[in-house]
C-alpha cells in the first residue's frame, strides 16, 4: 500500500521510499524514513496536494510523490 491510498483521518506506519534521485532524498530529508508514522489530515480540494502530520510537523506533497511511499496502517 502506498500513502497516496490512505484516506484523511487515515494513520499509517512508512516501510519505505521507492524512488531514488533527487525526489528521493528530499522525501527523506523532509523525514519520510522507515518507521515514521503519519496521520493524512486532508486533501486539497481538487485532491492536490494531501496534507499530513509526520511526527511533530505537517506537510504537503503531491499525490504523485505519495505514490513512492510505501506504507502499513496502523
Amino acid at each position: 500500500m502506498t500513502l497516496d491510498e490512505i484516506r484523511p483521518g487515515g494513520q499509517c506506519r512508512i516501510k519505505g521510499v521507492s524512488v531514488t534521485g533527487l525526489l528521493g532524498q528530499r522525501l527523506l530529508d523532509m523525514g519520510f524514513i522507515h518507521g515514521a508514522q503519519i496521520k493524512v489530515i486532508r486533501n486539497a480540494p481538487l485532491t492536490d496536494p494531501v496534507e499530513i502530520q509526520l511526527g511533530e510537523y505537517q506537510v504537503s506533497i503531491r499525490h504523485d510523490e505519495a505514490r513512492y511511499v510505501e506504507v502499513e496502517p496502523l
